[in-house]
């Protein structure tokens, strides 16, 4: 198991408050991770640091002008939940497989951690979902129904990186995923936040992994 290169971006915490998303910004439910039962206890996938969701209502105020929305499929999540979360992706992956002894597991978990952050308890390497600056997205028509993007979100291929279409355009006829895509990017980007290199759903501001991506000094969200 190891840590990301953007983990070694130093941390100067600025106590922001998590907040309740808006009630007016659509969420995708049920909400996958509590359907499986993740631990959240108290605690809701749908809070976002107060800045972040600033950034959020602008990104989504862009989206309006091509008459498109956004709806959060996840944002906030407990370390508790990152361990859960990659078990289950585990054990999904290694599932009907001849798990014998002498089984190198290791490319498995290779896979696992291309699209889960590790989840680390050190407060100087928190998952990036766990600092409450991460925000998982669907893009939406204007009536809050998510559009197909070429892959699911979460989905363990290449078909979920980022340009998969813009550099297989053979598998995207007439170029829609491709548009799509790039859209939401740009829209996240214009209001601030940096799209995680291998999901095109992941979104963060403040958090280390924005940091490496911008190019800030340090982030400004620990773990929440």
């Amino acid at each position: 198991m190891t840590l990301k290169p953007y983990t070694q971006i130093p941390i100067a915490e600025c106590n922001q408050p998590l907040l309740p998303i808006p009630d007016h910004i659509p969420r995708v439910l049920p909400h996958a991770y509590q359907s499986l039962a993740a631990p959240y206890g108290e605690r809701s996938p749908f809070w976002l640091r107060a800045g972040v969701i600033e950034r959020l209502e602008i990104a989504i105020h862009q989206l309006r002008s091509h008459q498109l929305g956004l709806a959060v499929y996840d944002a906030y999540r407990p370390v508790e939940v990152q361990q859960f979360m990659v078990d289950h992706t585990f054990a999904d992956l290694v599932q009907g497989m001849d798990l014998t002894p002498d089984l190198d597991l290791e490319p498995v978990w290779q896979q696992v951690y291309q699209f889960w952050a590790v989840p680390s308890w050190d407060l100087a390497t928190p998952p990036p979902h766990s600092t409450g600056a991460a925000i998982d997205l669907a893009l939406t028509d204007l009536a809050g129904y998510p559009l197909d993007l070429g892959s699911q979100i979460d989905q363990i291929s290449p078909r979920s990186h980022p340009q998969f279409f813009a550099e297989h355009p053979d598998q995207d006829p007439g170029g829609i995923y491709a548009f799509y895509r790039d859209l939401l990017k740009q829209a996240m980007g214009n209001a601030g936040f940096c799209q995680h290199p291998n999901e095109w759903w992941h979104f963060s501001w403040g958090d280390q992994l924005w940091a490496w991506l911008s190019g800030a000094e340090q982030a400004i969200y620990g773990r929440a």
